[in-house]
């Protein structure tokens, strides 16, 4: 355990021995007043990675010196453009690279994985969810289980929270899906929570649901990039995440998708498209689909190649730094910052995420103690003083340091804007 420090020096000390500390130098940090900000927001917008520029400008120069012969005789050819970022986005999930797929949205593919994968029957309609999920997934969950016909008020199963802060336990999750697994067809739930920031047990979850016949699936918005994943290794069926948070891919980036080696070559029901037809015969344009092996197989559209190209400019900074190491930094700013909190915020901040590492990644939650009006005066007079976090209903402010480019001295720096506003609140 380090012997942490609330001090200037200690803090540009730890900075200074950081091997990950050049990553920094590859983001644009937006100003404040001349300064760099305090980013503590890559949980909702990662900042924009250097190579970004170069690797849009790059398709654009092919666009218009090649126009649709680029798709074969281009610098990195279209035609295959969405592969360029399959092994790299695939090591970061811990999954088979066949097993992910680059394409549409996060809410788009959740609503594809939902066709193929939640099957109700009369017997076994339902779907477990958390209370208060993303409303993204909730709105998803409840208009899947209206067009099959059921009806939310009983086959949506919504586990309210038990825990301190709203958190929501491992027994509670298992004592759900003990009472009600003979009914649910699908668990969904999500990485990390949005809100707490609590990590779920994936691989824990996708025991307990198969061994009750339920198929599980996770939306890893807020995991993807931020905790060591071993998607195919914890069995789960399916996987949505977008990339703009953690995965630096810009706002609104093309989202990704994992089906499990074990659906490879499913013949289960799925919204077919031409770009997901079998590669080696898409192009004959025959009338029946014969859908890509693996994940593959679910893409409908061939891929948005501007969109896709700041994408695979983040995952060559991710395979730089390699997720071992950028999760053990993770790990080790955000306990100082924890640290810091509790010792030096304690009659000021509750920190809503777990204390335990196992079960946060790189976002500190934190209430304000007077209550929401105080939070929401104390997110704007951080935002006033450049401390970008961002706030979530109806009275969170989140912290997220984010290894590739934070540092301890961030962390520090936010906590003394917090002791200033509590010094003249």
């Amino acid at each position: 355990m380090i012997a942490f420090e609330a001090t200037r020096a200690w803090a540009e000390a730890q900075d200074a021995a950081d091997p990950l500390r050049d990553f920094r130098a590859d983001f644009h940090i937006p100003q404040h007043e001349g300064r760099d900000t305090l980013y503590f927001c890559g949980n909702s917008l990662g900042l924009q990675p250097k190579g970004v520029r170069a690797a849009i400008e790059a398709e654009l120069a092919d666009w218009s010196g090649l126009a649709v012969e680029a798709h074969f005789r281009g610098r990195s050819p279209w035609m295959h453009y969405h592969e360029y970022v399959r092994d790299a986005m695939a090591d970061v999930v811990g999954a088979q690279p066949h097993e992910v797929v680059a394409m549409n949205s996060l809410g788009v593919n959740l609503h594809l994985m939902l066709v193929s994968f939640y099957r109700p029957t009369a017997a076994r309609p339902a779907i477990l969810m958390e209370a208060g999920a993303f409303p993204t997934d909730r709105y998803a969950l409840e208009s899947q289980v209206r067009f099959h016909g059921f009806d939310p008020s009983t086959d949506l199963i919504e586990l309210e929270a038990d825990g301190t802060g709203g958190t929501l336990s491992m027994a509670a999750i298992e004592r759900a899906i003990a009472e009600h697994g003979h009914r649910i067809a699908l668990i969904v739930l999500p990485g990390v929570q949005y809100r707490t920031g609590q990590v779920f047990d994936l691989a824990r979850i996708v025991r307990l649901g198969h061994a009750r016949g339920c198929v599980v699936g996770f939306d890893l918005a807020h995991a993807v990039g931020n905790l060591p994943l071993a998607l195919h290794d914890s069995g789960a069926d399916f996987a949505v995440w977008c990339t703009y948070k953690y995965l630096n891919a810009g706002p609104g980036a093309v989202a990704g998708c994992f089906v499990h080696d074990r659906h490879a070559h499913a013949d289960v029901p799925r919204f077919a498209g031409w770009w997901g037809h079998d590669k080696h015969t898409r192009f004959k344009m025959g009338p029946h689909f014969v859908p890509t092996p693996g994940a593959d197989g679910w893409q409908i559209s061939n891929p948005p190649i501007l969109a896709l190209a700041p994408l695979r400019a983040s995952l060559d900074v991710f395979r730089r730094a390699g997720m071992p190491r950028l999760v053990e930094k993770s790990r080790r700013l955000t306990t100082y910052l924890d640290w810091l909190i509790r010792s030096r915020l304690d009659d000021t901040l509750d920190i809503v995420t777990p204390n335990d590492p196992a079960q946060r990644g790189a976002q500190l939650s934190v209430r304000v103690r007077a209550g929401r009006d105080a939070g929401r005066a104390l997110f704007e007079y951080l935002e006033g003083r450049g401390v970008i976090g961002d706030w979530r209903e109806p009275d969170v402010i989140r912290l997220s340091p984010t290894p590739l480019y934070n540092r301890y001295s961030d962390c520090l720096g936010a906590v003394e804007v917090i002791e200033a506003w509590r010094s003249q609140a």
